[in-house]
Formats: structure tokens, C-alpha cells, sequence
């Protein structure tokens, strides 16, 4: 493991250039019962040995891909952990003022998992972003979307506020063209990286089962959840 950092909020947001964010949504549950202090301390020490234990065998790996795949890019991944309490799960893919990739987790997705396996996956996927250049990609394609539409509103007779709500427009519009893409070429390189690091990639990638299928939507950013399934199982298949 290069380096386990906790961070709060701030320090991610101070990140120049931040990823979209792979959000997940709680899993519906049915009244839970109370736990116990000593309990949930048990339960957040397995979590945290758990993610430490992953980290320690993921990041190797990712970066020995990275610079495999990707030899002219910065491969010294940097584990963050957002420690804010009652936030949804979340884990996302960004780079430090330096350039340095980072890959983010925040505690209630660390908690939510159900095995190592599925964090492990989300791991690989996250840097299976950095590693593929989608953040860069993402900005170009925003950048192109925001020239293009702000430009048609402009010689349409748009004045400045018009114009300057259309590239805001373009930007998102840009952004989102080959997300789907991108999240589909994610979950096959994270595949790879989540087997090479010993974890079997199927099972962590039932992960996508408890989260809200986006279905495949116009513009959407995420593909839909068989179709991410699918991508992982044939990718399995051939290693």
C-alpha cells in the first residue's frame, strides 16, 4: 500500500479538476435492528481491516496496469478515505494539483459492501478510470460541447447570459456523450485488475444488484446494470 490517508471533505474538494462521481445508493432495508455499541464497533473494525487488507493487494496491481497500459501517465495511486458521517456510498476516480491519481471511498460505502471481493472491484473499476484516461477524455468532450452550443446560440442572436447558459449546457452535454462508454471499459479493466489482485471479479461485481438500475437512458451516464454484468462475465471468462 503506497499511503492511507483520511481525509475530510475540504481536501478532496481541493482537488482541481474533480471526476464525476460513481455514485451507489444505500440498499433498501427493512427496519434494521439496533445495534449494540460494541457491535457496531466490531462491525466498523472488520470493515476497516477489510479495506486496508484490499487496499494493500488492489493498489500493486492497478498500478503495475497502469504503467503497463498507460507508461507515460502518473501510476502512484493515493487511497483517500471521505470520513464525513450520514453521506450516501460513494467511491470516485480524481487527480491531485500534481497530477497524481487519487481514488476515493467514503465511509458508507466502505461499510456497505457485502464481501471484500465487491470492494475490490470497485476499487479496480475506479482505477481502471485513471488508467484508461476518461477524466481527461470527459473534459475534452465537455470543452467540444460547450464551443459547439454556446457557438449556434451566439451567431443565432444570443445575448452574453443566453450564450453563457448554453455552454453550460454544451459542457454537460459534452460530458456525458461517452459515459457510458467509459463506465462499460471501466468495469472490463477492473475486471482484469480485481482478478489479477486475487479477488474473483463475478462475485464482487454483484455489487451492481443493489444499486438502482439506470436502465439505458438518452444522455445517461451510466449504462445499464446487465449490460455492465454481461461485459464483466465475458471479461472473466477470458482470463
Amino acid at each position: 500500500m503506497r499511503r492511507l490517508v483520511l481525509l475530510a471533505f475540504f481536501a478532496l474538494a481541493a482537488c482541481d479538476v474533480p471526476a464525476p462521481a460513481s455514485q451507489v445508493q444505500p440498499r433498501p432495508q427493512s427496519a434494521p435492528a439496533q445495534l449494540s455499541d460494541q457491535d457496531a464497533r466490531n462491525r466498523a473494525s472488520i470493515a476497516a481491516r477489510q479495506f486496508v487488507a484490499v487496499v494493500q493487494t488492489v493498489e500493486p496491481v492497478a498500478e503495475r496496469e497502469c504503467r503497463q497500459r498507460a507508461p507515460a501517465a502518473n501510476c502512484d495511486f493515493q487511497i483517500v478515505v471521505d470520513d464525513r458521517p450520514g453521506m450516501p456510498p460513494n467511491a470516485f476516480q480524481t487527480v491531485d494539483r500534481t497530477g497524481r491519481p487519487i481514488l476515493a471511498f467514503n465511509l458508507a460505502l466502505i461499510a456497505s459492501v457485502d464481501n471484500a471481493d465487491e470492494l475490490a472491484f470497485v476499487m479496480g473499476h475506479e482505477a481502471a478510470h485513471h488508467v484508461l484516461g476518461h477524466l481527461g477524455r470527459t473534459q475534452q468532450n465537455a470543452a467540444v460541447g460547450a464551443v459547439i452550443l454556446s457557438g449556434l446560440v451566439a451567431l443565432g442572436g444570443g445575448d452574453a447570459t443566453v450564450v453563457q447558459s448554453a455552454e453550460e449546457i454544451g459542457a454537460s452535454l459534452g460530458a456525458r456523450t461517452y459515459s457510458k462508454d467509459f463506465e462499460l471499459e471501466a468495469d472490463q479493466l477492473g475486471t482484469i485488475i480485481t482478478a489479477r489482485a486475487g479477488y474473483n471479479p463475478i462475485r464482487g461485481a454483484q455489487f451492481f444488484n443493489r444499486i438502482p438500475d439506470p436502465g439505458n437512458r438518452f444522455l445517461g451516464t451510466h449504462p445499464p446494470n446487465a449490460a455492465r454484468m454481461d461485459i464483466v462475465r465475458r471479461t472473466a471468462a477470458g482470463l
